[in-house]
């Protein structure tokens, strides 16, 4: 279903990445301002691709010019502390996060940050781990004495396939087959378009990480088939690697848009070469949070009962089922 403001699952008409928008204009700055402006830009696309939001978009949530956006994307913009603050309400993060220091709440932090900066994923991924278990919100279910999480979360981006072959997965394992955006349109009363459009993307979330709660908790067993932007909130991809068994499905990005468009959102071909730029930069934004699935499944490199049986043997592997007939 269309979501209003994000490039993909929903592109909104006439939006795009990387045009439309005025030229940057030349900086004006050197050495370590440059260098501070241009580290800043990078994260400002970043978080923009982790939350699937163009350009254009991004500047009418803001309340700025895309002009002032585009500088201050290319770092030459001299952004003032206010221009900041918008920024940082649109994209539902903190003025920390898009300045880059996360961890300065206090010694402790300080003091863990230094423990952990430059250690590698392997080890942070083990520390995240320990901690959730230490804290109660969750460890790394199947490994050691820990049984496996009977809760199969598909992730990845629409058109990845994860609605068709989560119900597929889901009738042979005699699972439910949960799709977790009806979930969170039954919390809300409305559609998803109709809670982005009225409360914002932030409301969105809320009800988001309040579905995958109940899901975590109703069902002892399910497939679940995540929305795509469910790596932006990272409590609520925290829960679900927590609790679930996750599968990352990937596609190539002319998949991508040609299953979409094969849904019925034929908006995409009204600028398919801003739209495809659009795609391919929300993709890099989330690739590497979609890889801390526990298993990826690539359903461009064959067709799909192909496909089905990668996926279909895997899943019965992972849970010690028989390979029934």
């Amino acid at each position: 279903m269309p979501v209003p403001g994000l490039a993909l699952p929903a592109f909104p008409e006439g939006a795009t990445v990387a045009s439309g928008a005025p030229a940057p204009t030349a900086s004006r700055h050197s050495g370590e301002g440059a260098l501070f402006l241009a580290q800043l830009g990078e994260r400002v696309r970043a978080l923009r691709a982790r939350r699937g939001l163009t350009r254009k978009t991004l500047a009418q949530l803001a309340a700025v010019s895309e002009r002032h956006l585009a500088n201050l994307e290319y770092g030459v913009g001299n952004a003032s502390v206010l221009i900041l603050l918008q920024i940082t309400q649109a994209l539902n993060c903190s003025m920390a996060e898009l300045l880059g220091d996360v961890t300065t709440a206090g010694p402790e932090w300080l003091l863990i940050r230094e423990m952990l900066e430059g250690r590698d994923d392997a080890v942070l991924r083990r520390v995240r781990v320990a901690i959730g278990e230490m804290l109660g919100t969750g460890g790394a279910h199947g490994e050691g004495a820990r049984p496996r999480s009977q809760l199969i979360a598909l992730v990845g981006l629409r058109g990845a396939g994860k609605s068709t072959l989560g119900a597929m997965l889901a009738e042979d394992l005699g699972y439910p087959f949960v799709e977790l955006s009806r979930e969170i349109e039954k919390f809300a009363g409305c559609s998803v378009g109709e809670i982005q459009g009225l409360y914002g993307q932030a409301a969105y979330r809320r009800y988001e990480r309040r579905a995958l709660e109940e899901a975590i908790q109703i069902y002892p067993e399910a497939v679940i088939a995540t929305p795509g932007g469910i790596v932006s909130d990272p409590a609520t991809f925290n829960q679900l690697l927590a609790h679930c068994t996750t599968i990352w499905l990937q596609a190539d990005a002319q998949d991508h848009m040609r299953r979409v468009v094969a849904q019925g959102d034929m908006r995409p071909m009204a600028a398919s070469s801003e739209a495809m730029d659009d795609l391919r930069s929300i993709l890099a934004g989330r690739a590497a949070f979609y890889a801390k699935a526990e298993w990826h499944l690539d359903t461009s490199a064959q067709p799909l009962e192909r496909t089905f049986g990668l996926l279909r043997h895997k899943v019965r592997g992972l849970l010690g089922l028989p390979e029934s007939p």
